[in-house]
């Protein structure tokens, strides 16, 4: 695919948070309607889609695209944090921006921007093997992750993988492997079809809510070593050590598609909310968070064809 045809598969990803980012200044969506609608998103229309790309995937009916994948997630995710640590050391930051900065730099974005990527480019097979591999990502998040960005053991954190959409991830699992998709009542399985499609959409437009809110709260104006560090860091040296593994690993033809989709992923947006939770420099993961996604509408293209080019994808 050339990298006009690419650019035109990920700008609309960008364009929906865009207009989340403008229905907020324009108050048409609410800051007191952000918790409803991402209870609704998170516990409801996002188990959905989930559920619905799980149950009757014959890719995840073998026990490798169950197992593996969850352990490629932890350690790219690990691998970043280990990198992002080593660059924070040698640019000297004060211990509150070097935490945020190894912990935003090495988290990719593992959830709402790889997901209708993967529904772009791929089947719907492959989105349940994305699924599983953030499984791991989720373990390494709130448990390494957790640990750098707090400079404790965070004992407390784990406690967040009983989310509602990692239980609906293992209940899939172990229904798609009981045969549900045979026995499960075909208007239940429409529903949930529906219900999934919305669930990303409007996670894009609540994204870019809250960009627009941390814009006003936060000062982004700082280090620009850390941010271009970062950039450098997230959009160049990490996209392509995971393409590096995608060729070498011995891994499945959906894991090896999900790795490219990753690879070519800017940081991810949480950070922003848990380094001002654990006491970490919030602003310093504000710039990384929107200096890394903006430029990745540019960036992720690139990634996205060079990975399809060394894989035959």
């Amino acid at each position: 695919m050339s990298y006009i045809a690419l650019l035109g598969a990920v700008a609309p990803v960008f364009v929906i948070i865009a207009a989340g980012c403008g229905l907020r200044r324009l108050r048409w969506l609410t800051a007191e309607a952000d918790r409803s609608l991402l209870r609704v998103g998170v516990n409801f229309l996002y188990p959905c889609l989930i559920a619905d790309t799980i149950i009757g995937n014959r890719t995840l009916g073998r026990l490798e695209n169950v197992l593996v994948p969850p352990l490629v997630g932890f350690g790219t995710v690990v691998l970043g944090f280990a990198v992002a640590a080593l660059v924070a050391k040698m640019l000297r930051l004060p211990p509150a921006a070097a935490r945020s900065f190894s912990f935003t730099t090495g988290l990719y974005n593992y959830g709402y921007l790889p997901i209708p990527l993967v529904q772009a480019f791929y089947d719907p097979d492959t989105l349940g093997v994305l699924f599983t591999h953030n499984l791991g990502v989720e373990i390494a998040l709130w448990t390494v992750g957790i640990w750098i960005l707090s400079g404790t053991s965070g004992r407390g954190a784990w406690r967040e993988l009983l989310n509602v959409p990692i239980v609906a991830i293992a209940a899939s699992a172990l229904l798609n492997f009981a045969g549900a998709h045979a026995w499960l009542p075909g208007f239940v399985a429409q529903a949930m079809h529906m219900l999934g499609q919305s669930a990303i959409p409007l996670a894009l437009l609540l994204t870019g809510a809250t960009l627009a809110d941390l814009m006003q709260e936060e000062n982004a104006a700082g280090n620009p070593r850390s941010t271009i560090a970062a950039n450098a860091l997230r959009l160049g040296v990490l996209p392509a050590l995971f393409l590096l593994l995608a060729c070498a690993l011995p891994v499945s033809p959906a894991l090896e598609r999900i790795l490219i989709i990753q690879a070519a992923m800017p940081a991810a947006m949480i950070p922003i909310i848990l380094a001002k939770h654990y006491g970490a420099d919030s602003a310093t993961a504000l710039r990384i968070v929107l200096s890394t996604t903006l430029l990745g509408l540019l960036t992720i293209p690139l990634w996205l064809r060079l990975g399809f080019w060394l894989t035959g994808s």
